[in-house]
C-alpha cells in the first residue's frame, strides 16, 4: 500500500472462555485513531465488521490497509475483529443445522451462538457501546460458508458479507455419490434458495481463476466459480440485484491463498464503507 499519509491503527485483544464452544476464543481488533473520540470512544455511525480466522490478519496486512485507506480519508468509521480459528476449525465452521457428506460442520451451531452471544457483547462492553449502527461478518474459504451461514440465518443482526474464495461446494452427498445432484445437495445453494429476501443484505463475493483445479460437472469452469455464480443466481432470485446488492470480483491468476485475499481486501472495504 502507497498513500502520501497514513493512520495509526489501534489494535487491542480480548479473550475469554467460551461457554458455547467450551474453549478459549481470541478476538483482535483494529480501528484508526482518526475516529476514536478524545474520551477513547468509537464515534456514532461506526460498523463492527467480523472476520473469521482472525489469527491470519497479519499475514493478510489488514493493519496497513487500514492504515493506508483511513490516512487518505477513503473509509468510514470501521471497527475490525478477527475472531481466531479454534483446533476444531472443521467442526465449527460451516453450516448450522446440516453437516456435510463427511459429517464436518457439527458444531457450527455453537459457533453461531459463541458470535452471537459472546463475541460481540464482549467487544460493545469493551468500547462501552450498547450497539452497532451496521454489522458485518466477512471470511476466507470455509470461513467465507460460515460467515455466510451466519449472516444468511440472522438477517436481522448484519447488513453486509464479504465472501473470499467460498466453500460453497459443501455438501451433503459425496460428488462421486451417482445420486449426487448439484440441486439439492449443495447446501448453502439450497439454503439461499429457500430463504427469502431482506434487502438491506448485501454481499460481495471474490474469485481467482486459478482457485482451484476441479470441475466436477466438466463444463470448463473451476467449481469454486462455479459454486459462487450459482449461490449468486439463487440471491438474485431471491430479489437480489447484481451491482446495487451483489459484488463479484474474478482476479485473474488469483489462488486459494491470503495473498491473493488481500488483493482483494481493500475493494472489499471500499465497497462497504468507502467514502
Amino acid at each position: 500500500m502507497t498513500g502520501e499519509k497514513s493512520a495509526r491503527i489501534v489494535q487491542d485483544r480480548l479473550t475469554w472462555k467460551s461457554g458455547h464452544l467450551d474453549r478459549f476464543v481470541q478476538v483482535d481488533l483494529y480501528f484508526s485513531e482518526v475516529y476514536v473520540t478524545s474520551a477513547g470512544f468509537l464515534p456514532e455511525g461506526t460498523t463492527l465488521l467480523l472476520i473469521n480466522d482472525g489469527q491470519d490478519m497479519e499475514m493478510l496486512g489488514l493493519e496497513e490497509i487500514l492504515r493506508d485507506l483511513c490516512g487518505r480519508g477513503m473509509l468510514g468509521p470501521l471497527l475490525c475483529a478477527g475472531i481466531h480459528a479454534g483446533p476444531e476449525r472443521m467442526m465449527e465452521y460451516g453450516t448450522a443445522g446440516t453437516v456435510d457428506f463427511k459429517g464436518r460442520g457439527a458444531r457450527a451451531e455453537a459457533y453461531s451462538r459463541c458470535v452471537l452471544e459472546e463475541v460481540i457483547p464482549a467487544i460493545q462492553r469493551r468500547f462501552g457501546v450498547s450497539g452497532f449502527t451496521q454489522k458485518a461478518f466477512a471470511g476466507f474459504s470455509l470461513g467465507a460458508l460460515s460467515a455466510l451461514d451466519i449472516v444468511w440465518r440472522h438477517p436481522q443482526e448484519f447488513t453486509r458479507a464479504g465472501l473470499f474464495s467460498g466453500s460453497f461446494w459443501w455438501r451433503t452427498r459425496d460428488k462421486t455419490d451417482p445420486a449426487y445432484d448439484e440441486r439439492t445437495d449443495r447446501i448453502m445453494q439450497r439454503r439461499v434458495g429457500e430463504g427469502g429476501y431482506y434487502p438491506w443484505l448485501k454481499f460481495f463475493f471474490e474469485c481467482g481463476t486459478e482457485d482451484e483445479q476441479e470441475d466436477r460437472n466438466g463444463n470448463g469452469i473451476i467449481d469454486s466459480i462455479d459454486d459462487t455464480h450459482d449461490l449468486i443466481h439463487a440471491l438474485v432470485v431471491n430479489g437480489y440485484q447484481l451491482e446495487r446488492d451483489i459484488r463479484y470480483v474474478e482476479i485473474a491468476g488469483g489462488r486459494h491463498d491470503v495473498a491473493t485475499w488481500a488483493r482483494a481486501m481493500p475493494e472489499f472495504l471500499l465497497w462497504g464503507w468507502g467514502k
